[in-house]
């Protein structure tokens, strides 16, 4: 079953990796890209927050002598076959159940940038690779972890400053490893590693762009590439501060956002919080889950500090996708080495086993490509991605 799974995930992959590639090069010139306008923020009118990319996009459009918009896009598809690559060996020895099809096939994880393209290739995804190489470094190679967190969560601040909420998930990381069970010296030392991140994080909150400063970024990016700063780019001013976000998110919110949103949230991660529900940690020896019968507090808790990446934004689509893929690959962590374990007498819910076969691929592909979320909050739900996708493909090519 492992093996036929994985071979499924493979074709998937690589038709997800296929829909992406051919969407990337039909939008790259897009004058008004929502990915371009992000990928284009520099440091030419100073230091700024998400800036790095955009200086090694304009380092290598330089050197190679090629226009802007094709380096990113280079860097782009270069980009998305390493996160489907690590990805798809994160879920290489995963034994397979009817629950984890689901949450690995929910609208809201994978197949959700391909669906809403203007989230495509976005500089989350620089975090999401982040995250699975860290989880690929065996446990007793210690060194190599601090090394790697010492280094790579200041760069991911650098690319995606909001990556500071996901940090409990790596320090959770860090304590079912090292096995810590209490607030002692070593839990603390092992804390020392996240504070340059952490301190550079609330530096670029403090510290938002100056007026003249985008006066001079908007400049060099015009006479030298001939491109507008727009949408995200252009944000770095009318939006600068963390006040003026959450104003912009407040003004928009109603009851159905939230009513919408909550629906959302309940049948896309549903799937997964049957998990949590099911299962509980292997032992009382780690530090902040031994209090807790199942797994479903706990990941509630690590996923608190999120509410104010919704509170600060508009894109409650993408906080969502971001969110759920942090939980998701967690568990399967804790799932595929062993460090969790099924509650007694709940082993039947895993499978789904009072599902027949026939029912649960219906019930599976209309939950898995019947719908997706949009990326404002105030849009609506997206209907038939799994139809929708290769519809558009087809229409781009021979209709257009």
């Amino acid at each position: 079953m492992k093996k036929n799974i994985y071979n499924y995930l493979v074709i998937y992959f690589i038709a997800l990796m296929f829909f992406s590639t051919f969407f990337l090069f039909n939008k790259h010139n897009v004058q008004i890209d929502s990915t371009i306008n992000e990928w284009i923020i520099n440091y030419y009118g100073g230091f700024t927050k998400r800036g790095i990319i955009g200086e090694i996009s304009i380092f290598f459009s330089s050197v190679l002598s090629i226009s802007l918009r094709d380096t990113i896009f280079y860097l782009q598809v270069i980009l998305l076959g390493t996160y489907f690559f690590c990805l798809l060996n994160f879920l290489r020895e995963v034994d397979c159940n009817r629950t984890i099809l689901l949450s690995i096939f929910t609208p809201i994880f994978i197949l959700y940038p391909i669906a809403e393209i203007e989230v495509l290739a976005r500089k989350e995804i620089f975090i999401f690779i982040f995250f699975l190489i860290y989880l690929f470094i065996p446990t007793e190679k210690k060194i190599f972890q601090n090394i790697y967190k010492t280094i790579f969560l200041v760069l991911g601040i650098l690319i995606w400053e909001p990556i500071i909420f996901f940090f409990p998930f790596w320090i959770t990381i860090d304590i079912i490893r090292n096995k810590f069970n209490k607030l002692d010296i070593n839990f603390f030392t092992n804390f020392i590693y996240y504070i340059p991140a952490i301190t550079l994080g609330f530096y670029i909150a403090l510290n938002p762009m100056t007026d003249a400063n985008h006066v001079i970024m908007s400049d060099f990016l015009k006479l030298n590439f001939n491109e507008n700063c727009y949408g995200a780019c252009a944000l770095l001013k009318s939006k600068s501060s963390i006040y003026d976000n959450i104003i912009d998110t407040v003004r928009l919110l109603s009851l159905e956002v939230f009513v919408r949103y909550f629906l959302i949230i309940v049948i896309g991660f549903s799937p997964l919080i049957l998990l949590l529900l099911i299962f509980k940690i292997n032992s009382n020896k780690y530090l902040f889950f031994k209090s807790f019968d199942n797994l479903l507090f706990p990941f509630l808790i690590i996923l608190s500090p999120v509410l104010f990446l919704f509170l600060m934004g508009v894109d409650w689509g993408r906080w969502v996708n971001i969110s759920y893929f942090h939980a998701i690959i967690f568990f399967i962590y804790l799932y595929k080495n062993n460090y969790i374990t099924i509650t007694k007498d709940k082993s039947n819910l895993i499978n789904l086993s009072f599902i027949s076969k026939k029912i649960f691929i219906f019930l599976f592909i209309i939950f898995c490509f019947g719908w997706a979320p949009k990326t404002l909050l105030t849009g609506d739900v997206g209907s038939f991605p799994g139809y929708r996708i290769p519809y558009k493909v087809i229409k781009m090519v021979f209709i257009n």
